[in-house]
C-alpha cells in the first residue's frame, strides 16, 4: 500500500511514518507543501493520502479540492488538530474519505488508513459522536458555505485584499466581490470587517 503523508512539520511526519510503518506492506512517502503533494500524487499514485488542514502558506482543504479536481484516485484522510465538527463536515463535503483528530488515540489513524484503503470511510470515535450531536442540535452557518466561500473567508482572515484573493484564484475581482456579498448574507453580517472578525474568531483554515 502506497501512503503519502502531507504535513508541514517534519517531526509530525516522522511520528505518522512510525505509526503507519506498522501496516504490512506500507510504502510511505512524505510532502511538506501543497506543491510537493500535488507532484507526488501524480508520480507516486498513492492509495491513501494523509493530509493536514494547516499547511505552510496553504490550506489542506484547498489542496483536497485541487486533488479532487485533478481526478486523483487516492483516497484521502484528514489528520488534523481541528476537532470541530464544522471542519470535518467541510472535509467530507470536499471529498475526504475520513477525518481523524490529532487528539485521537494513535491507533485510530492506522485503523482509518486501513479502512479507507479498503474502500470504507472513517471518522474517529469522538468526531463521529460530535457530528451526530452537531447535526441534531445545531445550525452552524459555516455549513452553508461552499468550499470556495470558505477559502475566501480564510484569506480575508489572513489579511488579504479582494484584489489579492482574486489573483490567488485567478478569477475576476467582481467575482470575489460577489462572493463576499453572498458570504455576508449567509453569515448574517453587513461589513467585510465582520467577515474578517468571524474568520479569525472561528480560526478558519
Amino acid at each position: 500500500m502506497k501512503i503519502l503523508v502531507v504535513d508541514d512539520h517534519a517531526v509530525v511526519r516522522e511520528g505518522i511514518r512510525r505509526l503507519l510503518a506498522t501496516i504490512s506492506g506500507a510504502e510511505i512517502h512524505e510532502a511538506a507543501t501543497a506543491q510537493d503533494a500535488l507532484a507526488l500524487s501524480r508520480s507516486v499514485l498513492p492509495d491513501v493520502i494523509v493530509l493536514d488542514i494547516n499547511l505552510d502558506g496553504s490550506s489542506g482543504l484547498e489542496l483536497l479540492r485541487r486533488l479532487k479536481a485533478d481526478n486523483v484516485a487516492s483516497r484521502i484522510v484528514m489528520f488534523t488538530m481541528h476537532s470541530e465538527p464544522s471542519y470535518a463536515m467541510r472535509a467530507l463535503k470536499a471529498g475526504a474519505a475520513g477525518y481523524v483528530s490529532k487528539s485521537a488515540e494513535a491507533g485510530e489513524l492506522v485503523t482509518a488508513v486501513k479502512k479507507i484503503a479498503s474502500g470504507d470511510r472513517y471518522l474517529d470515535r469522538t468526531m463521529a459522536s460530535e457530528l451526530v450531536f452537531s447535526a441534531a442540535f445545531t445550525e452552524d452557518p459555516l455549513h452553508k458555505l461552499s468550499n470556495r466561500e470558505v477559502e475566501i473567508l480564510r484569506l480575508l482572515g489572513e489579511g488579504k485584499s479582494l484584489a489579492e484573493i482574486a489573483s490567488t484564484f485567478g478569477i475576476a475581482y467582481k467575482t470575489v466581490a460577489n462572493s463576499c456579498s453572498r458570504l455576508k448574507e449567509k453569515l448574517g453580517v453587513e461589513r467585510t470587517a465582520d467577515l474578517i472578525r468571524l474568520s479569525v474568531e472561528r480560526r478558519i483554515r
